[in-house]
């Protein structure tokens, strides 16, 4: 995504069209579009022929450019999960990989990335774990390799806000729930970490689903709000639907409890399990 950004910021101010850019690399003016926006693969070949007709000459600019191109088509460590992940799900990891913050609405269960080992196989094994084979082990390690994005050196900031709902939803059974309020509380005192909890009396006013936002540190990339559904998922990049999910997000910090009011809440539920 960072080198396409690069790309069109080149081609147009060397005002040249799409069109004309496809026709270069032989391929077409969408092709050009979906490259921009980071949405397929780069060959050397192209950029290279792309760099050309862009009039950049310096050979440590272009070494540079095709240098992120190789390591844009190295694969990341979730590839070896591939046999279990639809495609549309294998971009999200990527991005996920690379954002600086996540912002996360969940109506439904508790965000993957602050769940633990217990609740996501009771989870991916639809509530009978006893039942799980290799591949739940596997769909729950990918989960929990997930996670390791938060505990990595300049790792992103999370700002989950979850449905009371949530919590009261017996996922896995009282032990498995416990165990998860628990990991919750421990997130909260992570300085990066932010947990909100939308109140029973305010559910459902300020957002009708789930989603995830994902921003970026590079200034020439968009945020990024994903939805998912059972059978894809969406990603949203127009400024109108950033703004329309950025308003979304901020009325739901405000509806919530603050973040040391959902602390107190978590304890109380402690207590009470």
């Amino acid at each position: 995504m960072v080198l396409g950004a690069h790309l069109r910021r080149l081609r147009e101010a060397a005002e040249i069209s799409r069109h004309e850019a496809g026709y270069s690399i032989r391929n077409s003016e969408s092709k050009i579009s979906r490259l921009e926006l980071g949405r397929v693969s780069l060959k050397e070949r192209d950029v290279a022929d792309l760099l050309t007709l862009y009039g950049v000459a310096d050979e440590e600019q272009r070494t540079a450019f095709l240098d992120m191109v190789k390591r844009s088509n190295e694969p990341g460590w979730w590839h070896r999960y591939g046999d279990l992940l639809p495609d549309w799900f294998h971009d999200y990891i990527g991005l996920e990989e690379d954002a600086t913050r996540i912002l996360t609405y969940e109506q439904q269960f508790v965000p993957g990335l602050m769940q633990t080992e217990a609740y996501a196989r009771a989870i991916a094994s639809h509530g009978r774990p006893e039942l799980g084979g290799k591949e739940i082990d596997r769909r729950v390690a990918l989960r929990m390799q997930r996670q390791t994005v938060l505990a990595r050196p300049g790792a992103p900031r999370l700002w989950a806000v979850i449905d009371e709902s949530v919590l009261h939803r017996p996922i896995g059974g009282r032990d498995v729930m416990l165990a998860q309020v628990e990991c919750l509380l421990e997130l909260t005192r992570k300085p990066q970490v932010t947990l909100q909890v939308v109140p029973f009396r305010l559910s459902g006013y300020a957002a009708e689903g789930s989603f995830t936002m994902l921003r970026f540190s590079e200034p020439e990339l968009p945020d990024l709000v994903y939805i998912e559904h059972l059978i894809g998922a969406l990603y949203l990049d127009k400024p109108v639907e950033i703004e329309l999910y950025s308003r979304v997000f901020d009325r739901l910090t405000v509806d919530a409890e603050t973040p040391a009011n959902t602390r107190q809440l978590l304890l109380k539920l402690r207590a009470e399990m």
